[in-house]
């Protein structure tokens, strides 16, 4: 792994948390995700399963982790599998982790080989009475292929038909989205790595340059700081490709007078950063460029002011909607008359602003959290309104990450990556 060792205090507190909601007798189990093969013999680069990360820190292939509190022997209270390494896997693959290795990450003293499994497994399961399977109910999953951790529950549902199931999705969703501080550090790192990619592109964008080039320099800088590369699909749209939402091409040549949007931020150590900023190729916003920026910064800022704890995820966003239609009406884009006769199931400000202001952000870039119930502290989210104008062939988004406080406005963990337009031109002008 290219990013520093994580304290093992961080999954000994994550897994203590996990427990302490387990139902009696309850035995849960994750498992690593797959390496997925691409044809002939290539795979994608392997990405460890977030929540078997969550709870042992193990960052490596067919690994499974084993919670069961009310094990008769205090060793399997949590117990890692790990596939046992060789000479010849050193030789082709490189170091897996060893027993003493698996324990220095995860602070789980019990660890066994993956060939032990089944036997453990069967052993443990003659105490249980329940188990927790971890199925993927994150509100915007659409995966249709089946994992290793379906093809564990099918299995394990054949071999224990009598024996209750429990889901682990409820819990994880309450304990993931309200973070640790190492877990706030490890995101205040991956959005420091973002702020030297966009520090070093404001010296690099210039008419002229291509889409994929900038895409190169945000790779390069994100790399040579200890990052993997983007935390998610880099989207720098140019013109009018800006106003494709998931715009992913990036094969366009940034013309002058232009602006560029760029969702584009590093992940460290599995964690996610999500940035968007909108500048101008010749380092110059016209007035209008100028007026609809200005008007997205202060629903970013005011928007931000919002996230407090108490607040409802859905009251906030209508929240966000009324700032946006007052910003409309002053470009006008809308009128008087457009917001009088909207339909309340989709508001007229959604013609220009279509998407969410907010959503979780940790481990995934769209992480888990808890949704219908009032947000907390320590919780992080994004804010990233946005403006889009076809028809101007313009598209405006800013994006900051920022961590809810017990008191107060939230922690921009961002506040240093330059979004006002003053300091945005003088850092394009040098």
């Amino acid at each position: 792994m290219k990013y520093h060792q994580i304290p093992n205090s961080l999954f000994i507190k994550n897994r203590k948390k996990f427990m302490a909601q387990m139902a009696p007798k309850s035995i849960a189990v994750f498992n690593s995700n797959d390496i997925y093969p691409i044809s002939a013999d290539s795979t994608m680069p392997f990405e460890q399963h977030r929540d078997i990360f969550y709870l042992s820190g193990a960052d490596q292939e067919e690994t499974i982790l084993i919670l069961f509190p009310d094990a008769m022997d205090a060793k399997h209270k949590d117990v890692l599998f790990v596939r046992e390494t060789n000479a010849h896997i050193a030789v082709w693959e490189g170091e897996k982790l060893t027993k003493e290795k698996a324990t220095e990450v995860s602070g789980i003293q019990t660890i066994y080989w993956l060939s032990d499994f089944d036997k453990v497994f069967f052993d443990l399961m003659t105490e249980a009475e329940t188990v927790y399977f971890n199925t993927n109910e994150h509100y915007r999953q659409a995966v249709e292929l089946q994992t290793r951790e379906d093809r564990f529950i099918l299995e394990c549902k054949r071999k224990y038909p009598a024996h209750k199931v429990a889901k682990s999705f409820p819990i994880l969703q309450n304990i993931r989205g309200v973070k640790e501080p190492e877990e706030l550090e490890l995101m205040q790192t991956a959005c420091n790595i973002t702020e030297k990619g966009f520090r070093r592109l404001l010296q690099f964008v210039e008419p002229g340059v291509w889409e994929y080039e900038i895409e190169a320099e945000l790779l390069h800088e994100f790399v040579r700081n200890r990052s993997k590369g983007f935390a998610y699909p880099p989207i720098i749209a140019s013109g009018n490709n800006a106003n494709v939402l998931h715009y992913l091409e990036n094969n366009k040549q940034c013309k002058d007078g232009d602006m560029i949007l760029m969702d584009v931020a590093a992940e460290y150590a599995n964690y996610s950063s999500d940035l968007t900023r909108t500048i101008p190729v010749n380092g110059r916003y016209t007035n209008r460029q100028k007026a609809v920026y200005n008007a997205v910064l202060r629903v970013k800022n005011e928007a931000t002011k919002l996230l407090v704890p108490g607040t409802l995820w859905a009251e906030y966003h209508k929240e966000c909607g009324k700032l946006m239609t007052s910003e409309l009406l002053g470009l006008g884009l809308l009128d008087k008359a457009d917001v009088q006769n909207e339909d309340p199931d989709w508001p007229a400000y959604k013609q220009y602003f279509m998407h969410g202001t907010s959503h979780h952000i940790g481990l995934n870039t769209h992480d888990y959290g808890e949704l219908k119930t009032p947000m907390k502290a320590n919780m992080v989210f994004t804010v990233e309104p946005g403006i889009y104008i076809p028809e101007e062939k313009m598209g405006v988004r800013l994006e900051d990450d920022v961590v809810i406080q017990e008191s107060g406005e939230p922690f921009n963990l961002m506040k240093n990556i330059p979004i006002e337009v003053e300091e945005i031109e003088g850092l394009m002008a040098k």
